[in-house]
């Protein structure tokens, strides 16, 4: 038997029709694999679902029949989710796979004991899992075995990953622990909270001491792209080879100097709430109480003067939206 044949005759119930959902859905189907798709009926997704050709149940049908099911539902929805439509209609002996071991490594989903609990979790949003298959290629996978009661918990995250696509390019072995905790780390200190905070005092730094906030806006924010992306095409050392020499000193010199060994301290800290649940316990009651910090946060990012000058810029390159009407121009003003 090969890796794919595990699932070959299982049915396979992807709850949740969002970025990976849908991708994962569609992927699994091409593959030959049968698919349900689980939802709450009449929404969009649904209709979005039905249209493309799936069979569509709400959620408890969805499960009741299905060897493995796939939760790809956002996190804090999944307790309730498990709750209400898992628990009591998963029949024994079958798969539950998370995309994300956030509920069930803090605790928030304990699940039955006569089921395997797996994780497949592609390294890539889901329109980059859809559009590396459509072209016979995949994005990398990691898995990982939490519960295998029925002696094939590894074999079925392994042939749920190939489904996907991530076969065609590499399967990473991880656990539950390791995979949260380094993607809510990644989020927090590198790539949402600390890459939007070093902009935003970039930003500031620069405005306070009189430039024009048009050009902050291009030094700091707009030419970050042009960092990451070849980061993300050949790391350290390609991003060495596209930046002028100037610009490479600088880096050796003054980089240390703005993230130096405080802020690895303070990334230390960071890490460690995550790791002793202080920011899941947060996130969780955060959730449970409406938001509202979530929400002030939220509402300060978006009023800050980055993002007022930047709408304005923006509208100006057309390139930017391929292929939507690019809004009137408008002058241009001086914001903070």
């Amino acid at each position: 038997m090969t890796t794919n044949d595990t699932l070959a005759k299982a049915r396979i119930a992807v709850l949740g029709y969002g970025s990976q959902g849908r991708a994962h859905a569609l992927n699994l189907r091409d593959s030959g694999l049968d698919v349900v798709v689980g939802l709450r009926k009449g929404g969009p997704s649904w209709e979005r679902a039905h249209a493309e050709g799936f069979r569509v149940a709400e959620p408890a049908e969805a499960v009741r029949d299905a060897d493995l099911i796939a939760v790809l539902t956002p996190d804090m929805v999944q307790p309730s989710l498990y709750r209400d439509a898992i628990e009591p209609n998963i029949k024994a002996g079958a798969a539950l796979l998370f995309a994300h071991g956030f509920n069930v490594h803090f605790k928030q989903i304990q699940p039955r004991n006569d089921i395997d609990v797996v994780l497949v979790a592609p390294k890539g949003p889901g329109a980059l899992v859809r559009r590396e298959y459509e072209i016979g290629r995949g994005v990398p996978c990691l898995f990982a075995v939490y519960q295998d009661t029925s002696g094939h918990a590894e074999a079925k995250a392994k042939a749920y990953a190939d489904g996907i696509g991530g076969g065609r390019a590499m399967l990473i072995e991880t656990d539950f622990k390791e995979e949260t905790e380094t993607d809510l780390f990644g989020e927090q200190a590198v790539l949402c909270g600390g890459a939007s905070e070093l902009v935003i005092k970039g930003f500031e730094t620069l405005v306070e001491a009189g430039y024009k906030p048009e050009i902050a806006y291009y030094e700091v924010m707009h030419e970050l792209k042009l960092i990451v992306d070849l980061f993300y095409e050949g790391g350290l050392k390609r991003m060495l080879e596209f930046v002028s020499e100037t610009a490479q000193y600088g880096d050796y010199v003054s980089g240390p100097r703005v993230v130096d060994e405080s802020t690895k301290q303070r990334m230390k800290a960071v890490l460690t709430d995550i790791q002793d649940g202080t920011f899941a316990r947060n996130w969780i009651a955060e959730y449970q109480a409406g938001l509202p910090n979530y929400k002030r946060l939220k509402q300060a990012d978006l009023d800050h003067p980055i993002e007022q000058v930047g709408a304005k810029l923006r509208a100006r390159m057309p390139w930017l939206n391929a292929g939507q009407a690019a809004p009137a121009a408008a002058p241009l003003k001086k914001v903070g």
